[in-house]
Formats: C-alpha cells, sequence, structure tokens
C-alpha cells in the first residue's frame, strides 16, 4: 500500500555518479503517492557525468518521477550547482515537469521560500574549477566508502559514511555548514517567509531559530541520496525527515516463505470479490 502525502523534497540525488544510491531511491518512490514532489537540485550531476555510467537503477529513478507525474502528481524541478546548465532555460514547463530556480508556497498559512541554497556557496561562484575539483574527489571518497561497506555488510557490520565523519571532524567543514543555515535562515526572516527549505550541504536538517529580527523561521534541509538517504515529507499538517530502512523493503525469498493453507472462509470471500475490488486489490500490490 502507497504511503499518501501532500509534498516530498527531494535533494541531491546525483544521479549519473557512483555515490548514487538509486536502487533505494526507486523503493523509496515507489511506495509513496505525493500530491506534489519537489526535486531541490543536483538531481542529475552534470558535472561529473560520464556517457559510459548512466546504470538501469538510474534510469528507473527517472522513468518513476515521469510516472508519477503523469499520474497527476505536480512536479517542480529546481535547479542545483551540479546541473546548473538548467537555470539556461529559466522558468519552464517541460510536459508534465515545471522547470524552477525557487519555489514559494503556502502551506497552512505559513510562507515556505525552497531552493538549492548553492547560491550561499562562495566557492562555486568565485571558483568554480575548484568546486568541481572538490566535488570529484568527493565522488572518489564515496565510491571507496560505498566498496568498504559492502564488505562490511558481509561481515555482518553497520555501514559508516567517511563523508560525514570528515565534515564533522574538519572545523572549516563544521563552520561552512552553520554558516549556510544561519544566512539561510536570516535572510528567509528578513524576507518575511516562515520556512525555509534548501538542500546543498547534504545535512537532513528541521529546527526552528528566532532570527535577529524576532522573527521565527523553521530551517529544514532535506539531505541526499548519497550519504543519508533522506527526504522531506508533509503530511497531516507535519513536516518530517525520512530516513531510508533497508529492512522496510527486504522481500523474503520464495524458498523461504512457509505456505499457507487457505481457509475454506478465504477462498469463498475470494470467490465474492466483485471485479472492481480485486481489480482494486491488485493495484495495491504493486
Amino acid at each position: 500500500m502507497k504511503r499518501a502525502l501532500d509534498i516530498v523534497i527531494l535533494s541531491d540525488i546525483h544521479l549519473g555518479t557512483y555515490g548514487c544510491h538509486a536502487r533505494e531511491l526507486h523503493h523509496y518512490l515507489k511506495s509513496i503517492e505525493p500530491k506534489t514532489l519537489v526535486l531541490n537540485g543536483d538531481i542529475f550531476d552534470i558535472w561529473n557525468f560520464k556517457k559510459s555510467y548512466f546504470p538501469k537503477e538510474h534510469l528507473e529513478v527517472v522513468r518513476r518521477i515521469m510516472k508519477m507525474a503523469v499520474n497527476g502528481t505536480k512536479v517542480y524541478y529546481l535547479t542545483g550547482n551540479h546541473d546548473d546548465l538548467l537555470r539556461k532555460f529559466g522558468e519552464m514547463s517541460l510536459g508534465f515537469v515545471h522547470l524552477r530556480n525557487k519555489l514559494v508556497f503556502q502551506v497552512d498559512g505559513k510562507t515556505h521560500w525552497v531552493f538549492h541554497g548553492d547560491v550561499f556557496d562562495a566557492s562555486i561562484q568565485r571558483a568554480r574549477w575548484l568546486a568541481r575539483l572538490g566535488g570529484e574527489g568527493y565522488d572518489m571518497l564515496i565510491r571507496i566508502n560505498r566498496l568498504i561497506n559492502g564488505c562490511r555488510r558481509l561481515l555482518g557490520w553497520p555501514p559508516v559514511s567517511f563523508a560525514a565523519r570528515v565534515k564533522k571532524s574538519v572545523k572549516g567543514a563544521v563552520k561552512y555548514i552553520s554558516d549556510f543555515e544561519e544566512t539561510a535562515i536570516q535572510l528567509a526572516a528578513e524576507k518575511g517567509y516562515d520556512y525555509v527549505v534548501c538542500g546543498h550541504i547534504h545535512r537532513p536538517q528541521i529546527r526552528q531559530i528566532e532570527a535577529a529580527n524576532g522573527r521565527q523561521v523553521t530551517y529544514m534541509n532535506s539531505g541526499d541520496w548519497v550519504e543519508h538517504l533522506t527526504a522531506l515529507e508533509f503530511a497531516q499538517g507535519k513536516w518530517q525527515i525520512y530516513t531510508y530502512d533497508e529492512t522496510d523493503f527486504e522481500v523474503l525469498s520464495p524458498m523461504l516463505q512457509v505456505p499457507e493453507r487457505e481457509s475454506k472462509a478465504a477462498r469463498i470471500k475470494q470467490e465474492e470479490m466483485t471485479p472492481d475490488m480485486a481489480g482494486l486489490a491488485a493495484f495495491d500490490a504493486v
């Protein structure tokens, strides 16, 4: 059964790179039915895109998003720094997908300001070559990390994130993240927004802060699908961070399944199902 959600925000998927957890993201997308899906930048990694690497799992993510759009989900694609080539097209609609640089909308009377966040990154604005070099080094670190985690999984050990440890241990990285969040919050307060939603720094977060002008602002970051495998979800009047858990999507091998005896009452009930009910049951099982 798919989970019905009002809004889902994803960012920093980095399709076309070795670090992207496309298989896991595809599982997640198949499990939800949002009214609105916001792709908040760095969905495709044009900087590190390689013609020789775009596996089936990455293509399945694209197909799933397009299928959601065709089936009624309103899809917004906000540009980031790794897919900034799309910014040249401005704001336009590509079929069922709406291309934007930022998004402002209201939910329950609260104004939400959504954008990727790379505009706060001086290394990107002033030295793009340095940012690209750093991106390649990050991608290499993620590839090594995934290889080691594969070995740890075989040994029954939990995975570790080298990139997250580096960010926590290096004072410069910690200060950059803190400055990024503080800048976003203060700017949102000046503009009169209640929520500011970013991606870019790969750090999932929801926290409410009182800005310098006394305004209460909720800062949110959707994280990524390279290190944290997270999304922002809004349902039943509340925002929360979703974190992917492999065990939620594990399918028991048919060889290990124990067949259950079907009771007579169950057989009669199945036979009495109308064609519409049977069709609905089949749809829910997909």
